[in-house]
């Protein structure tokens, strides 16, 4: 594998990584939530995602599993391997409490209503703080999987890596609100709060760097195949359990829908120019 195919795969996953940031930011300048673009952003990258997972990523996993270990096993391990993605995901979900989970989205004015508190209520100020910081540690949980799929992805396919970044980027921003908000109040400091946002990005590198490190050396058609599949599951998980219902939360059911139709559409168009 060339080293510029390598820091390619590596630059995705932290373009797609900082994009909490760019939540940050909006939460910082913008004076309301622009809900229906975020609710077509969210449908779309949910379509994106789910598109590329099962019409691209699932055949070229199963075709590499087939031809190394016939039709029939080579069929059951992709099977296996795509919901053990799946339940890696939602293990990791299961051990970030709902109150501090960072996909339960809120627009900035309800964001704002609910945290302009009376400077003596320091309590609330400590769990608004808590809040902000656990949040980010789960997006930091929750990115190091996605780090992992998009690095996975980039190094097989650059134009199908660089389709599942952007698509993770999108669903990033909100993830940058959700930090940002809670610590600002809590705390009065723009930068600090700009801070732990950015740094829960940063996991989506480590993944890929981790992901590189341990399983590069063992990297045979094989390994890849289990690991394609896996990254499958892991993208359609993040859709129907993340993205969809914050796309609904977020707008209209009509414009999320309308953005995951948007989302496959252009996914398929891309990959049949790359034919």
């Amino acid at each position: 594998m060339d080293t510029q195919t390598v820091l390619f795969a590596f630059g995705l996953t932290l373009f797609a990584g900082l994009s909490t940031g760019v939540g940050s930011a909006i939460a910082f300048f913008a004076r309301q939530t622009n809900t229906k673009f975020l609710s077509l952003a969210l449908g779309f990258s949910a379509g994106v995602m789910i598109y590329v997972s099962f019409v691209e990523i699932m055949v070229k996993a199963r075709d590499a599993l087939t031809a190394e270990l016939g039709d029939v096993m080579g069929a059951w391990v992709t099977a296996l391997s795509f919901f053990g993605g799946i339940a890696f995901i939602a293990l990791i979900d299961t051990f970030v409490p709902s109150y501090e989970n960072p996909h339960e989205m809120h627009s900035i004015e309800e964001m704002e209503e609910g945290y302009e508190l009376p400077k003596d209520e320091t309590h609330n100020f400590d769990k608004l703080r808590r809040t902000g910081i656990f949040a980010a540690i789960a997006i930091a949980i929750h990115n190091f999987p996605e780090g992992l799929a998009t690095f996975t992805a980039a190094l097989t396919d650059p134009a199908l890596g660089l389709a599942i970044a952007v698509a993770i980027a999108i669903h990033n921003i909100p993830e940058g609100i959700a930090v940002s908000i809670p610590l600002f109040y809590a705390t009065g400091d723009r930068r600090k709060a700009f801070l732990y946002s950015f740094l829960s990005g940063l996991s989506e590198p480590v993944g890929a760097l981790i992901g590189y490190l341990v399983f590069m050396p063992f990297f045979t058609p094989t390994m890849f195949g289990i690991l394609f599949a896996g990254v499958a599951g892991i993208m359609v998980f993040i859709s129907f359990d993340e993205l969809l219902p914050a796309a609904e939360e977020y707008g209209e059911h009509h414009l999320s829908i309308y953005g995951l139709i948007s989302g496959m559409a252009v996914m398929a168009v891309s990959l049949l120019l790359f034919l």
